[in-house]
């Protein structure tokens, strides 16, 4: 085998194992218009308690957000989002990669450098 078609198999299977995570998954659909009061200060409370958190306000604060201004975003959000989101916060992840997708990563490479190294 070339050199050039080495690359060729090797750069074909980097974008093999880039694309094996980029799997979508089913999202729950907003809620109704018609939602009432009380469920909507119960969700903003959920939200609320959760950016309390000391972990997530450390990070919120890191990010330039005061305590005020994401009491202040979270209270302009639409009755439909912030249900959505008080639904769904347990599923909500800190920016950048997974621990798998940091495996699937790594195990593209190994095995882009086992093919450089074999067919070198």
């Amino acid at each position: 085998m070339s050199k050039r078609s080495s690359q060729f198999v090797a750069f074909f299977l980097v974008l093999a194992f880039a694309a094996i995570p980029a799997f979508a998954g089913p999202v729950p659909s907003k809620t109704a218009a018609d939602q009432s009061i009380d469920q909507r200060a119960a969700d903003l409370a959920l939200v609320r308690d959760v950016t309390a958190n000391e972990q997530v306000a450390k990070v919120l604060t890191d990010r330039g957000f005061t305590k005020e201004q994401v009491n202040q975003r979270l209270a302009q959000l639409s009755p439909q989002d912030l249900h959505q989101l008080a639904q769904n916060i347990d599923q909500v992840q800190a920016a950048g990669l997974t621990r798998q997708e940091w495996i699937w990563i790594g195990i593209g490479a190994l095995a882009a450098l086992i093919l450089v190294i074999a067919l070198g």
